[in-house]
Formats: C-alpha cells, structure tokens, sequence
C-alpha cells in the first residue's frame, strides 16, 4: 500500500484541480487544545479532526482509552470532513505523524483504499517555505464515502496473548521503553507489558526531523526485532494510537499488514486476570 505522501504532491494534487481531502489530527497525549493549534495555523483547506470524539469510541475499563469508533459514526465523521467515494485523503499532525496514523489506520481498516500520511506533519510543510490558514476553514461540501470495517487486520486481548506466546508470531509493543519495562506508567492501571511482547518504540521509525526512515532501515530494523516477510505480526501500545504508526513503518518496510489491538495496554491492564511482566526482555 502507498503510505506515505510529501508536501510537493500536496501541491501538485492542488494544482492538477485533485486537490485532496486534508486531516488536520492535532492530538498528544496530555494535550487537549488540538483545535486552538489548528486555529493558530494549518495547511489551507484542511479540516480538524477531534481524535478523541471522532476517532474513538467513549473510553471504558472494558475497551479501553480509545475503542475502536461504531462504523456508521465513522462514516458520519468522514463525510463531514468532505470525503468521496475515491477521494485522496492526507492526514498529518504536529506530532511525529502519530496522532495522524490513526486517522490513516481507521480509515484504512473501514475500507477507503487511498489514505496516507504526510511524511514530516506540519514541520515538512514549514520547512518547504508553505503558507498557513489560520481560524476555521469553511466546512467542505459533504462527502458520500460508504464505510465498512475489516479492511485491516485486529487482534482482541485474548488474540494478541496468543500470538506474543506463540514461536512463529511477534508482537510489538510500540510505546516508550521506560513503559514497557514497567518504570513509569503515567496513565493506565499497571505498568509492565504483555508478556512475550518486544519492545519497539514507534519514535525509532524516524529521523530527525520526523519523517519515516527509509524502507531499507525501517526493514533493517523490524527484522532484528524477529519480523520477516511470513512471520504474523501483531502492534499495541498504550490505547491504540502510537501502535497505528507503527502498521504504517511496518508497511513502508514492505511488510504485510500487521494487526493492530485497539483495545492496547490500557484495556490488558484494566484487566486483573491479565498477566503483567517488566524488565527489558519479553
């Protein structure tokens, strides 16, 4: 699948009369003024996109910070957001892209077949010399995109379990290492990590500058963490956010789709028959 996007075919995108369906994911964790940074500047045309009210379900010990949302809300979302049947749609934040990958993965996983991320967010399109729009952007003609989900692979608690204790499957634990190793947990039940997950931060994925490593390193990379092109691969991280990012590095590597838990640490931990382990091995 095409993942990635750049600003020059933003531009040549516009310019062709293609212009495509922007989302403007401005979201991080223990940051909730995403709207107010979108007011103060954003790639003309793009729309906001509210992570925790469009992009997830109401949490719940049960699923979890950021339960996958009902499809039919979804697709009320998307069309308020301008997408067609056939649209081009680029998401990107401010962020790293990690915010930005859960609208790329959900839409994706609902079945539009040409979403993809802005490589570097909004730092790329600084850096190119690009113009901002500041305020609310106009609200664009409503879509008519018709959803269903299952377009990619999921795995529940009891599935990724199953795979992390399985010889011939990995799964990745995508947040912080201090997270997994359980020295810190700022925000879920318990610390530690589902046991038999290796540790694979998303923030690895990229440069410098926050764009993507090339295929060859991302590659490089997965497979010293055991991942080859037959191997089943499952992503976590804390509620199913950062652990999109991480299906797309994996993409970008040439990998199959790996399957995403939305229901992440902070449904297992919610979880007291689950096991917990710490430390850095699996």
């Amino acid at each position: 699948m095409t993942v990635l996007a750049d600003v020059h075919e933003i531009v040549a995108l516009t310019d062709a009369g293609r212009p495509p369906v922007l989302l403007d994911v401005r979201w991080a964790l223990g940051d909730p003024d995403g709207r107010q940074h979108y007011r103060a500047g954003h790639l003309p045309g793009a729309v906001y996109v509210d992570l925790d009210a469009e992009l997830a379900a109401p949490p719940s010990a049960a699923a979890g910070r950021h339960p996958l949302p009902d499809v039919a809300d979804l697709q009320a979302a998307a069309r308020r957001w301008g997408i067609r049947t056939g649209s081009t749609v680029i998401a990107y934040d401010d962020w790293n892209t990690m915010a930005a990958a859960r609208a790329w993965w959900l839409l994706r996983w609902a079945g539009v077949a040409d979403v993809r991320l802005l490589d570097g967010g909004l730092r790329a399109w600084r850096s190119a010399g690009l113009p901002l729009a500041t305020g609310e952007a106009p609200p664009p003609e409503p879509g008519d995109v018709v959803l269903a989900g299952g377009a990619l692979p999921t795995l529940d608690a009891d599935g990724t379990g199953a795979l992390a204790a399985a010889a011939t499957g990995v799964v990745l634990d995508a947040r912080a290492g201090e997270r997994y190793r359980g020295e810190v947990e700022p925000v879920d039940p318990r610390a530690g990590h589902v046991p038999g997950a290796v540790s694979a931060p998303t923030a690895a994925n990229l440069d410098d500058d926050g764009r993507f490593l090339p295929p060859a390193a991302l590659r490089e990379r997965f497979a010293a963490l055991g991942v080859a092109d037959s191997t089943p691969v499952g992503v976590y991280c804390g509620s199913g956010v950062t652990a999109a990012h991480e299906v797309a590095a994996l993409a970008v590597a040439g990998f199959g789709a790996a399957a995403l838990y939305p229901g992440s640490w902070s449904q297992w931990s919610a979880d007291p028959t689950r096991p917990a382990a710490t430390g850095p091995t699996p």
